[in-house]
């Protein structure tokens, strides 16, 4: 029995990555894949590298699909949330160097709906207010506008409801009772949405790769025992790791979890400072002249783990902090300070993207050369 847990709407405990591939099925990324990447797109990114992405379905259909020239498309999405953290962005970030590589189209779902349903506490005004904010919090991203269409649930269902049907016609009580713990008691909205999520992995008739975190990959393993009767391609999937929080302590970022756990992108200055100097756990020793001696931890180190995973792609640079923190040469507060600044410095620029990104929102949601396809598409 494994001691953690890892469903779309609950990560707690340890999470152990290996016995998790076992226990989803799903294939590790390994050595020969990262190259057949590297190859089709002459470049890699370092979050593959560094095994933050590290299991996949059918990716290597995906290359060979990108290869022969069939092509394929990008799925992925957002439930929306009172405030977006730097956790919420990675599985975007790599989403979005994954359309400038292979120059594809890109549908980002903001499931309005399921945090409806699944969150009590948000009434339905709320939910709007956060999945309108939220969105352009992707848009800031900078995400290709004609090839990228960003939908609600709530406002595209008048558009996909025969295709949507057609596919909860497919998927049984029983399966979303074992697939995500439902019970009696969960509300039959609850049990209805999983068919939606699974919809746009059929908007085009080409093979969907979907990055995500691995615990949405539930959603995913229905797809595929359905797909080809509907006479689609079972998707393939790309799965990161968590984010870690701030303590290091097990789980995953969470705003929700307090926000001393978690950045959030709203966070000014002053308060990233504090966060992080306060609740970012230290690999670190008790004392200056013990560091010196002994030397850091950066496997436990959150300052270390964030920069290892978004804030220093550069390969050298990040072995280097590594040997330096390691010997005792670096320590823990200049860590930090390292952290400090080039997290002040994306918060900035990407502030700065949101207070620019109106048209561009405009264009990825209602008038860009995709999204204005996928308003005028029916489905028989």
């Amino acid at each position: 029995m494994a001691d953690f847990t890892v469903t779309p709407w609950e990560v707690s405990g340890a999470v152990d990555y290996s016995k998790l591939i076992k226990q989803f099925g799903t294939s590790r990324i390994d050595a020969q894949l990262k190259e057949c990447i590297s190859r089709a797109v002459k470049g890699h990114h370092h979050m593959l590298n560094r095994d933050f992405f590290f299991s996949h379905r059918d990716l290597d259909l995906i290359l060979k699909d990108h290869e022969t020239g069939k092509g394929f498309f990008l799925y992925t999405g957002r439930g929306p949330s009172k405030g977006m953290h730097i956790g919420h962005l990675v599985p975007l970030l790599f989403t979005k160097w994954l359309q400038k590589k292979f120059g594809v189209n890109l549908y980002i779902e903001i499931t309005d709906d399921e945090k409806f349903l699944f969150r009590r506490e948000y009434d339905w005004k709320e939910v709007q207010k956060n999945a309108d904010d939220n969105i352009a919090e992707i848009a800031a991203l900078g995400f290709d506008p004609e090839r990228t269409f960003i939908f609600k649930d709530s406002e595209y269902v008048k558009n996909v409801y025969p295709l949507l049907l057609k596919t909860a016609r497919k998927i049984t009580g029983s399966t979303v009772k074992s697939v995500f713990g439902f019970d009696d008691s969960t509300n039959i909205g609850m049990n209805f949405y999983p068919a939606y999520q699974v919809v746009p992995s059929f908007f085009e008739k080409k093979r969907c790769l979907i990055p995500c975190a691995i615990d949405q990959d539930p959603y995913w393993r229905i797809q595929r025992d359905i797909a080809e009767g509907l006479g689609y391609y079972k998707t393939a999937a790309v799965h990161c790791k968590f984010f870690p929080p701030l303590q290091g302590i097990s789980g995953k970022m969470s705003s929700s979890a307090g926000s001393e756990t978690a950045i959030l992108l709203t966070d000014d200055e002053k308060t990233v400072k504090n966060k992080i100097n306060k609740y970012a756990f230290s690999g670190g020793r008790a004392s200056v002249e013990e560091h010196r001696k002994l030397g850091g931890d950066p496997a436990i180190d959150v300052p270390y783990q964030w920069l290892s995973i978004l804030f220093e792609p550069d390969d050298d640079a990040l072995k280097k902090i590594h040997e330096d923190y390691r010997s005792g040469k670096l320590l823990s507060g200049e860590l930090k300070l390292m952290l400090i600044e080039r997290l002040n410095l994306f918060l900035k620029e990407h502030r700065e993207c949101k207070a620019k990104a109106g048209k561009d929102i405009q264009k990825m949601m209602y008038s860009g050369k995709l999204a204005k396809e996928m308003w005028e598409r029916t489905y028989e």
